[in-house]
């Protein structure tokens, strides 16, 4: 069976700012790239984005999809269950991006999706593809409100 691949990369210029993510899919012979910039937000919501955009686009969803990601916390609160747990305790002791992870886990959840860490700025010309298309989104014009970020600015 065919799989399809997703390479994600998010970042941010300062930690929170303005940020950006960019994703690549790809299947068969056929590549797509997804980018768009943000005026206010965290480098790991842009990780987080970057997966969720990348798994949005996807309308084959009966094949399997690797998801290639040089975020930590993204690919381990996944693959090692973390997010399971946040959902269960309803992202008890304050977890971040609790919108976000909710979307992520209601889209995951009737796909076939294995998360797979990629080493950062190195040889990965996809991952470092990401990387141009992230923060060329991060420095661009009209950047989108980031929502979900500010609404939770907005309740501290």
């Amino acid at each position: 069976m065919n799989t399809i691949h997703i390479y994600t990369d998010g970042s941010s210029r300062g930690n929170p700012g303005p940020g950006g993510f960019g994703v690549i899919l790809m299947w068969n012979n056929h590549r797509k790239e997804i980018s768009k910039g943000y005026q206010h937000t965290t480098n790991n919501r842009m990780e987080l984005l970057a997966v969720i955009t990348g798994l949005e686009a996807i309308t084959k969803k009966d094949l399997p999809i690797v998801v290639y990601s040089d975020s930590q916390y993204v690919v381990k609160a996944i693959e090692e269950g973390w997010l399971k747990n946040w959902i269960k305790t309803n992202f008890k002791g304050g977890k971040k991006n609790k919108d976000l992870w909710e979307r992520y886990y209601d889209l995951a959840e009737n796909l076939n999706v294995k998360l797979k860490w990629v080493k950062g700025h190195a040889d990965n010309p996809y991952n470092n593809r990401c990387d141009e298309l992230a923060t060329s989104a991060a420095d661009g014009k009209n950047l989108a409100a980031d929502e979900g970020y500010e609404e939770a600015q907005a309740s501290l």
